[in-house]
């Protein structure tokens, strides 16, 4: 009796913290796509059921796009009212958040629009008073009271119910799409408390952004309606595409950048980016977008909180500026990943680790007291990036704005350069002051056990000292106009230099040295801005940021933070230039005890399952005999387990003396034998092999390029060894004086 005719379930399924193998997975789904396409042609409801299967991916594409762009918007409408609550509250309807109370006030007036009598500050709610120093310390408090309660709130959730949803993801999320299996990282509970606690650790104030958890959050989505289709449920080859496209629809509901987000999944998230995931992820960023602004979070009609308005052409000059600020963006980001690995690893190797709600509770209370008394600390930082953004117009009330007048009006809409007034200078103070807080405080933030992104926050450090370096610029073609560097393109009386622009770029810049991402960065800042007229600049102050972070240390941040966590990522981008052969990295080495394998037609059920319990091996090769070494095939572990259980459930006599079978065909066994077990259907006959001799620059790259658990290493035809992903990395970084033992999972 061969019980193996019917599909068992569980085999071809795979453990928890292993990788999937992608050779086996799509020649699966191309052999049920051959099986659907050949019925079609037998009747009109197998036609529709094929027509069904093709549309399934666009309507999987569509929910996703649906349900991330509907999350995204909640995240933001939810997180700027928290964030508003620390300062005070509306009286006309407690869930107004400051700027909605005010636009309902008819007592307000244009240049005090933040001010309105159903505004009220917690030191009017409690002591009835405004000013004075009693007030201030009771807004101070309050400030740091609400900041506390919402960071120990978001770390006890988080705790408590779902671990993995802390971090910001994206380095777990490139693991997975490069065919690692974490189970739980993408399922109901991380979505649930992820998505609660990204706004409670966005409003605590503490330095951190939401777009990086945004992108999990819209992975989340995409897995959890990837049950819903037999098709992707079943295969794990499959269900990586959908979470391709899933990345980019997160990125463009974090940014309002749809097309940078395709880019964004392309350049830095996918491991397997085929012409179709291109497409479907096209579509999924659409949609997203689309519900985004079809909710409206911010209230101006615009998918971005950044959009600029400032159309002044950039001069050729400006190029030296603009690569001083790629140059800092790139130191920066070298000095963030070194520092923050450094505190991470610190924090996983000591007893640190063992108390994150401390931690954040700790980091939370500087972050708050340092924050409160600094204007451009105290607000959100989205908020402040929009303040450097912007271009001072004849309305804006803002420090940053109060330069001294002395020209007419009349001219047109656009202002002359002018010198700075007491306003600006007293701003470039307390930016400098906010630029270092951001520097220190982000090292420590990142990576605690909240949810935490670090594109805002980068972007952040850069917009601040590229508005410094701006305003510096204007001063200078100001008061020194008929220097020769400015006298040929800026006369005296004109709009030379764009404050708000040297702080796009160098927000680029530094996002750029963080994160080492170039072509999709472009993209994200000219779709978020609006600035299309700048992205020469936004070019060069990227490039140069990624070179010079490159040249003090290859990984970027999500590289750094993989390979701290022993995740079996193969970085597609290096290469491998040394000159070992297969046999040098294959087990068994010289003096190891010979390769543990199945024969193919004369073990016991008992003798099989001996071999299971004794090893811990993911998989065993199968031979003729171990005198001949030939190789027949390969099986996985857990494929064999389920079999043996499930005939010995289903399958009268089969006993532990049972012979177990991988042919073809069984011989007649004599009377009063137990039944024979035949697993041909779980061998996979056709395992990649390779010989001894092969460079490994080859092995490598095969590993790469078809995504492989493991390679059989033969000699003159003979089963010699085998090479595993986990061999692959140790060697990789042995080869790079790197610690091989920090690869922890196969």
């Amino acid at each position: 009796m061969d019980f193996l005719e019917e599909p068992i379930p569980g085999v071809g399924t795979y453990d928890d913290f292993n990788t999937i193998d992608w050779v086996r997975e799509k020649s699966r789904d191309r052999d049920r796509h051959r099986e659907i396409t050949n019925k079609s042609k037998e009747s009109t409801w197998a036609l529709i059921h094929s027509v069904s299967d093709a549309f399934s991916g666009w309507l999987l594409m569509l929910l996703i796009g649906l349900l991330s762009g509907s999350l995204a918007g909640l995240i933001d409408i939810s997180a700027h009212w928290m964030t508003d609550l620390k300062e005070g509250i509306c009286t006309g309807g407690f869930w107004f958040n400051h700027e909605h109370c005010c636009w309902n006030s008819e007592h307000v007036t244009f240049e005090d629009r933040d001010k309105c009598p159903e505004w009220n500050s917690w030191s009017q709610l409690i002591i009835n008073r405004d000013q004075g120093a009693f007030a201030y310390i009771v807004n101070y408090f309050m400030y740091v009271l609400w900041a506390l309660l919402f960071a120990f709130l978001a770390v006890s959730l988080v705790k408590a119910f779902a671990p993995y949803a802390c971090g910001s993801g994206i380095p777990e999320i490139k693991t997975i799409l490069s065919g690692f299996i974490i189970r739980g990282y993408l399922g109901k509970w991380t979505l649930v408390i992820k998505t609660i606690t990204l706004v409670l650790a966005v409003s605590s104030g503490l330095s951190l952004g939401k777009e990086g958890p945004l992108v999990h959050v819209a992975c989340c989505c995409g897995n959890i309606l990837c049950h819903c289709f037999n098709k992707y449920r079943k295969n794990e080859a499959k269900r990586r595409e959908v979470l391709s496209a899933a990345a980019a629809a997160g990125v463009s509901v974090a940014f309002g950048a749809p097309i940078g987000g395709v880019l964004f999944s392309l350049e830095e998230v996918s491991y397997y980016f085929p012409l179709k995931t291109l497409w479907r992820s096209f579509f999924a960023a659409l949609v997203a977008a689309f519900t985004l602004r079809s909710i409206n979070p911010f209230g101006n009609s615009r998918l971005v909180l950044f959009y600029v308005e400032f159309h002044t052409p950039w001069h050729l000059f400006e190029l030296v500026p603009f690569i001083v600020l790629g140059i800092f963006g790139g130191l920066w980001g070298a000095l963030f990943i070194r520092t923050n690995i450094a505190w991470c690893r610190k924090r996983k190797t000591t007893q640190l680790g063992k108390y994150p709600v401390v931690e954040v509770l700790i980091v939370t209370a500087i972050t708050a007291i340092l924050a409160f008394p600094n204007e451009y600390t105290r607000m959100s930082t989205s908020e402040l990036i929009s303040e450097l953004f912007n271009d001072c117009g004849l309305l804006d009330s803002s420090k940053l704005c109060d330069y001294e007048n002395h020209f007419n009006t009349s001219k047109g809409g656009e202002l002359p350069d002018r010198p700075a007034g007491k306003g600006v200078y007293s701003a470039m103070w307390q930016l400098a002051l906010t630029l270092i807080l951001k520097i220190v405080i982000t090292i420590f933030t990142f990576g605690m056990k909240i949810p935490s992104g670090l594109f805002i926050p980068s972007m952040a450090v850069g917009a601040i000292a590229g508005r410094l370096l701006g305003v510096g610029m204007e001063q200078l073609a100001y008061y020194h106009h008929d220097w020769g560097i400015f006298n040929s393109w800026c006369s005296q009386g004109a709009d030379c230099i764009t404050p708000g622009l040297y702080a796009m770029v160098g927000a680029a810049a530094c996002l750029g040295g963080v994160t080492r991402m170039t072509v999709s960065l472009v993209v994200i800042m000219f779709e978020l801005t609006g600035g299309l007229e700048y992205i020469v600049p936004l070019m060069a102050a990227a490039m140069t940021s990624k070179w010079v972070a490159d040249a003090l240390g290859r990984e970027g941040i999500y590289d750094a933070h993989i390979r701290l966590n022993g995740y079996p990522f193969l970085e597609a981008k290096e290469e491998f230039a040394h000159k070992t052969l297969a046999m040098d990295v294959m087990k068994p080495r010289r003096n190891d005890p010979l390769l543990t394998v199945l024969t193919q037609d004369s073990m016991t059920v008992e003798d099989v399952e001996t071999i299971i319990s004794e090893t811990t091996y993911s998989g065993f090769p199968v031979v003729v005999s171990r005198e001949s070494q030939r190789l027949v095939g390969f099986v996985l572990r857990r494929d064999l387990i389920i079999s043996i259980e499930n005939a010995r459930k289903k399958q009268d006599g089969v006993v532990s003396t049972s012979i177990i079978y991988f042919t073809e065909h069984s011989p007649p066994m004599p009377p009063y034998t137990p039944p024979t077990l035949k697993l041909r259907n779980i061998l996979d006959l056709s395992p990649f092999t390779v010989t001894d001799l092969t460079p490994m620059e080859i092995v490598v790259d095969i590993f790469r390029k078809l995504g492989l658990r493991q390679c059989l290493v033969t000699h003159n035809g003979r089963l010699l060894g085998i090479i595993t992903k986990k061999d692959v990395l140790k060697h990789i970084a042995q080869m790079a004086n790197q610690d091989p033992d920090s690869i922890l999972f196969n």
